[in-house]
């Protein structure tokens, strides 16, 4: 039996101590706001106005509750939580949580891929697929060449930081949100008629369990102590991850409500994405969107693929560190693969792209079932001599039910309209 932990001796850290130790978050957030996220936020804002912006709410208390509650588990373990999840519930649920998280990734690798096609096509004009390879070569190259992500992971933050720029510029110039109708979405909740499978992919996009339970592998490279989950600093992690999240695909969906919904413009090819920014750039809009787009899913392709690839290798015993050769090598297949997968569908890129993220749902019934079990285990907290955190509980279990209500009644629709239901 372990020395019991006396939470009330811990120091709560310094400003400065919590800028030094966060980072997860803001590499998640990073992963997250790819192209994907991108389309799908200006999605609901042309098709929806402002009716579902109130989604930003459950996505807040989803994405802490969901990451907090992986960190939780992950420091009284002692383990990530795929490790974890098979030293209590054996290899089998290991393999399925595994397999359910990369098959997420996988589906969110192909909105990458189409999405770095979508923006090159918004610059250039060349079919995007020809501009999908070249942007593939290049990750490659920054998957097996040493130094060459670090340069460009900085340009991309450059590029990532002009995009939102452009959209809280582009608020301003379109005049702002319309108060009045964005108070009255954000106290009335309500499902706007068709807006259900848009929602889901929006939802899962922004708070994902994935996100939290990667989240406690990237806390390996931190060297994150038990002491950080009471001490602030994987709250203040977790709150800096779904803050830049939200203040970007916020942005995006109002400019989307604001700019597209009047005139009955949906997202259907790129060009409808350039226009978003007519307001302030005018005619440049559609290139400086290119880029935006580029950059997102650049970052997001690099990032998402190895994500994908640490959580298959977590599941099935095989080694997750970045430079291990299963992952690496794993990463160019899982590319290649999504690559014949898209250059074989016949539609428009961003319907894609929004097809690969309702897909990305199929993570969370999976592994938040373990993770929610994992937070009720008496065993877990009575080992070191903590308190059951009963909020976190609550939380849990309302995120996972929301969570679970939503794909539940997309499928249901998706199917019911297929057989005529």
């Amino acid at each position: 039996m372990e020395e019991k932990f006396d939470q009330s001796r811990i120091r709560k850290a310094s400003f400065l101590e919590i800028l030094k130790r966060v980072g997860p978050g803001i590499i998640l957030a990073g992963v997250v706001i790819g192209p994907g996220n991108i389309t799908t936020s200006a999605m609901m804002g042309a098709n929806y106005g402002y009716q579902m912006i109130w989604l930003v709410i459950p996505i807040a208390i989803m994405g802490i509750t969901f990451m907090l509650t992986c960190y939780r588990v992950s420091m009284l373990t002692k383990m990530p939580v795929i490790h974890a999840i098979r030293h209590y519930y054996g290899k089998p649920a290991a393999f399925i949580v595994g397999t359910a998280t990369f098959l997420s990734c996988f589906f969110f690798t192909m909105g990458n891929i189409t999405g770095a096609g979508a923006g090159m096509n918004l610059i250039t004009g060349i079919n995007w697929k020809i501009d999908s390879i070249i942007m593939i070569v290049i990750t490659l190259a920054c998957y097996f060449t040493k130094g060459v992500y670090s340069k460009v992971e900085k340009l991309i933050t450059i590029c990532i930081i002009g995009m939102i720029i452009c959209f809280y510029a582009t608020l301003v110039s379109a005049g702002g949100p319309d108060w009045g109708q964005l108070g009255h979405a954000m106290t009335h909740w309500s499902f706007a008629e068709g807006s259900l499978a848009t929602s889901l992919a929006y939802v899962s996009t922004n708070a994902a369990i994935t996100a939290g339970i990667y989240g406690t592998y990237l806390g390996l490279e931190k060297k994150w102590k038990l002491e950080d989950l009471f001490n602030g600093i994987m709250v203040a992690d977790s709150i800096a991850h779904v803050v830049a999240v939200i203040l970007i695909s916020g942005a995006i969906f109002l400019v989307g409500a604001i700019v597209l919904f009047p005139t009955g413009t949906g997202i259907r090819a790129p060009a409808q994405l350039g226009e978003l920014l007519v307001p302030f750039l005018g005619s440049a809009a559609p290139y400086v969107m290119g880029i935006a787009l580029l950059a997102a899913a650049f970052s997001s392709l690099l990032g998402n693929t190895q994500r994908g690839m640490v959580l298959l290798a977590a599941g099935i015993e095989k080694p997750t560190q970045l430079e291990s050769n299963f992952i690496r090598w794993g990463s160019l297949i899982c590319i290649a693969i999504t690559t014949v997968i898209c250059f074989a569908y016949g539609g428009s890129p961003t319907q894609l792209i929004f097809i690969a993220n309702v897909s990305t749902a199929i993570a969370t019934p999976f592994g938040g079932f373990y993770v929610t079990r994992m937070i009720f285990r008496e065993d877990i907290n009575r080992e070191l001599g903590l308190r059951a955190p009963r909020v976190m509980q609550i939380l849990m279990v309302i995120s996972y039910a929301f969570a679970l209500i939503m794909t539940a009644s997309s499928l249901i629709r998706l199917f019911g309209g297929l057989f005529g239901g």
